[in-house]
């Protein structure tokens, strides 16, 4: 069954469109969940959660399934997926320390929610009305990669018809203490259908998803990506020592040099980034790559240019 991706949201500085981030050099300001979303029910949010809010709105009004703040299809058959390796972190250390501190009675009933695991997952769930499978993949480097299959996945078994994929990380000191250095404060997010549901609602392609490769070799997955494109790959998106592994004579994109460091929202970025690309005239398939040797595994995936489905059974 073939997975095509029908909507594009950008929550991170200086970028709020896939084209944009695709021709961003580097971040200006800060995203402003309030201005996006209204102030109402920010309130007691951490950061990672009202960004995950930002890119899933904008994904969702890009994909035609929000207008005018209404769900325009069913929401007990759309996913949500979201890759966070830092997320809530603060919220969690904050928590810990009180406990530590004062003991459970000095928690604050307004935060422990917060301190969830899968808080921004719920969350885009809770204020959308999305009903269907809910997944929080905090899988290391490749976490992005993974949450893009995962929510292939789950359309391919019929669990759903469309899957709200959404990468995001904060920046704040905990996470900087952590990191060691700046962290891209923002994320991404796609919308994933099936053939079926975009033949029946006329849904607008953005790309199709590709080959995918998950194992402990970036040169290696990447050959055999390419060995199995029909088409020549057009060029990669990696950042740090995955991106030395690559071939230097294909246009390459580092997107952690430019935003800092994207960590589990790494994936859903590049992918963003290179349908931001093939609005802006690449016509050949690219191939995203998260995770590195020196990592305990790493993540491939092969983005096409759009391609509508044909209607009928031809189209799975």
């Amino acid at each position: 069954m073939s997975i095509y991706v029908t909507g594009v949201g950008v929550a991170l500085p200086g970028a709020d469109s896939a084209a944009e981030l695709a021709a961003a050099e580097r971040p200006v300001g800060s995203v402003d969940p309030a201005a996006v979303l209204g102030k109402k029910g920010l309130r007691y949010k951490d950061r990672a959660t009202q960004l995950g809010l930002v890119a899933a709105q904008r994904v969702l009004t890009d994909a035609g399934l929000l207008h005018d703040g209404t769900l325009t299809t069913d929401g007990t058959r759309v996913a949500v997926l979201v890759s966070s390796n830092l997320g809530n972190v603060d919220t969690a250390c904050r928590v810990a320390r009180t406990i530590a501190d004062e003991g459970t009675r000095g928690l604050s009933p307004m935060d422990t929610p917060n301190a969830s695991s899968n808080i921004i997952a719920s969350e885009i769930a809770i204020r959308f009305g999305l009903h269907g499978p809910n997944l929080m993949v905090c899988n290391g480097p490749a976490s992005g990669i993974d949450a893009i299959r995962w929510g292939t996945a789950l359309l391919r078994s019929g669990r759903a018809d469309q899957a709200v994929v959404v990468g995001v990380e904060p920046d704040n000191e905990i996470v900087r203490e952590l990191i060691g250095g700046p962290v891209a404060d923002g994320g991404a997010a796609l919308v994933l259908e099936h053939a079926d549901a975009v033949v029946a609602r006329g849904a607008t392609v953005r790309a199709v998803i590709g080959g995918h490769t998950r194992g402990a070799d970036v040169a290696a997955g990447f050959r055999e990506l390419a060995d199995g494109e029909p088409t020549r790959l057009t060029g990669w998106f990696a950042s740090g020592a995955a991106a030395k592994a690559l071939p230097s004579e294909l246009p390459g994109h580092d997107l952690a040099a430019i935003w800092g460091e994207l960590s589990g929202a790494l994936g859903v970025v590049q992918a963003a980034a290179a349908i931001g690309g093939f609005g802006a005239g690449t016509d050949g398939p690219v191939c995203l790559v998260a995770g590195s040797d020196d990592d305990d595994g790493s993540a491939a995936l092969v983005l096409r240019p759009p391609a509508p489905p044909a209607a009928g059974p031809d189209a799975v």
